[in-house]
């Protein structure tokens, strides 16, 4: 990646709705040269996807949750059928496998703490963890998707 894509990168991680003629006046490229390199950046798989951010409050699931989780069993047909069974589960918007004293973290939206003991309990259902602690966020302090972009 050059000087440009990386601009380009930055750009659309702070608004994906700027056209390609207003990106390629900011990078110094023509339109087509601009389009030509977020495609290519998209095929490559550095541009993951385009969405839409929503505000999780205002959908009512403003209760977050981070879940950390120790388990006894390590094998990969273990985690391979849990990974598969708390990825579906649409309250867990991020799932990491971390290294250090605990093995997953969870970040789960949720209405309310009824919606999170519904969840928990199904978390807990049918697998054997050797502990679930769960921390409630008071307040947002700082939040972004945007990826921090290294000089080239």
């Amino acid at each position: 990646m050059n000087r440009a894509d990386r601009k380009l990168l930055e750009l659309m991680q702070s608004d994906v709705d700027l056209p390609v003629r207003k990106l390629a006046e900011k990078v110094g490229l023509s339109t087509t040269a601009c389009w030509n390199r977020i495609r290519r950046m998209e095929e490559a798989g550095v541009i993951t996807k385009r969405v839409a951010l929503v505000d999780p409050a205002r959908v009512g699931v403003g209760l977050c949750v981070f879940v950390s989780i120790r388990t006894r069993e390590h094998s990969s047909e273990w985690l391979a059928g849990f990974a598969e069974r708390v990825a579906a589960m649409p309250e867990v918007v991020e799932f990491y496998r971390m290294a250090g004293d605990v093995d997953y973290m969870l970040r789960v939206l949720v209405p309310d703490m009824i919606a999170f003991d519904q969840f928990y309990k199904n978390l807990i259902k049918d697998t054997s963890l050797a502990d679930v602690t769960s921390r409630f966020a008071m307040e947002l302090i700082k939040h972004t998707t945007a990826v921090p972009i290294p000089p080239g």
